[in-house]
């Protein structure tokens, strides 16, 4: 496991950012350790909702943790507002960054990540290869 700190700059989309940098990095399977910052905007998709709830505001994330794939990532968060009211959801895109957010990946080059269809959920999933044993 390879520790990588970085931090995204105002005005940059959390997911987009998050997931050009493990391409960049040319990793090929990466989990956030922990993400702490602020947004101006976050787009959370609650459990079993289709669709992100949009919140405006001042917002502190509390926490920041999931996977990256080089295809895509999965990941959950949980933000504050300035009534320290806590909302937590999945993470979509559009979640625009305040004044900062400091992330710690853990990149894992013996391992390639993937979503894919899972037969027995019916979502995008993700699998893990070992490609220290070629599979």
């Amino acid at each position: 496991m390879q520790a990588h700190p970085f931090r995204l700059l105002p005005g940059q989309d959390l997911r987009d950012t998050l997931e050009d940098t493990v391409r960049q990095l040319g990793a090929t399977a990466a989990f956030v350790v922990q993400g702490i910052g602020s947004l101006s905007v976050a787009q959370l998709r609650f459990a079993g909702i289709d669709q992100p709830n949009e919140l405006r505001a001042d917002l502190e994330i509390l926490t920041l943790a999931g996977s990256v794939a080089p295809d895509g990532a999965h990941l959950h968060m949980s933000v504050s507002d300035a009534e320290g009211r806590v909302f937590g959801g999945h993470v979509a895109r559009g979640c625009i960054v305040r004044t900062t957010v400091e992330i710690l990946l853990a990149l894992l080059p013996d391992h390639a990540f993937s979503r894919e269809i899972d037969p027995q959920t019916g979502f995008m999933e993700l699998f893990i290869r070992d490609r220290r044993r070629g599979e």
